[in-house]
């Protein structure tokens, strides 16, 4: 059965993994998440493991630099530059940018570009608005969304917080018609410590992420695969189909 469940309220990309993001009014949903989505990351040079990739959680400086795109750039639309919290605009791909990033994080650093992203768990997220507003009220602060770093942030039509986990195993669609774009719900987003750090200062607060804990066991939004690509736009209608399973459990 279909559902309508409600509308699309905002799409983020981050081009640049960990770095600000870019809030967008239509964008591309393709088989490995938004178009241009997490493409580069730094990787720290010194780490071995499957996981390299510098984040926010390790340099939490990194939120406030920003990717830039320059029109005489060779590289589409992905970044050309990044502008960095002193103000100081380099080349993405430049040494003064990664021993920037290196200096603040203490060992070396090298900027890569991953044709199919790089992503922790899943390559789209999502959530709704009223998540977001619950754990701002449990933490006794207003959290603008974007700390929680979604690709897609869903105003419903119930005013219930964490609705997001009674979506687990259906399918989200976006605007009506065959050729809507559409993840399958996968999982749910265990929230890490980057909760905690304001998008614009990198200042901590770990009373959200303890919000988080205390209100759904840190689970806040949901993870998905692409099932239907095709084009996003805020104000899309947002319909839920439960799958056949779900349905006979329930």
């Amino acid at each position: 059965m279909l559902i309508e469940i409600g509308h699309v309220d905002a799409i983020f990309r981050y081009p640049v993994k960990s770095m600000a993001g870019e809030r967008l009014d239509i964008a591309n949903l393709g088989w490995h998440g938004l178009d241009r989505d997490r493409r580069l990351a730094f990787r720290r040079m010194d780490n071995r493991s499957g996981m390299p990739w510098l984040t926010a959680s390790k340099l939490p400086d990194l939120l406030r630099f920003a990717p830039q795109r320059r029109e005489d750039g060779a590289q589409g639309d992905l970044p050309t530059h990044v502008r960095t919290p002193d103000g100081e605009v380099m080349p993405v791909f430049g040494e003064d940018l990664a021993a920037e990033v290196g200096r603040r994080y203490g060992a070396p650093v090298e900027m890569m570009q991953l044709r199919h992203g790089i992503f922790d768990e899943a390559s789209i997220s999502v959530i709704a608005t009223d998540t977001v507003r619950e754990i701002g009220r449990l933490a006794g602060r207003s959290l603008d969304v974007r700390r929680f770093r979604p690709n897609v942030v869903v105003r419903s039509l119930r005013s219930v917080p964490f609705q997001e986990d009674e979506w687990l195993g259906g399918v989200l669609s976006f605007g009506e018609g065959d050729d809507a774009p559409a993840i399958t719900v996968t999982m749910r987003d265990i929230r890490c410590s980057m909760l905690n750090l304001d998008p614009d200062t990198a200042a901590p607060a770990p009373e959200v992420m303890k919000a988080a804990v205390r209100a759904n066991q840190n689970n806040a939004g949901i993870y998905g695969v692409v099932s239907r690509v095709g084009r996003l736009a805020v104000g899309q209608t947002t319909f839920l189909r439960a799958t056949t399973e779900k349905r006979e459990r329930g």
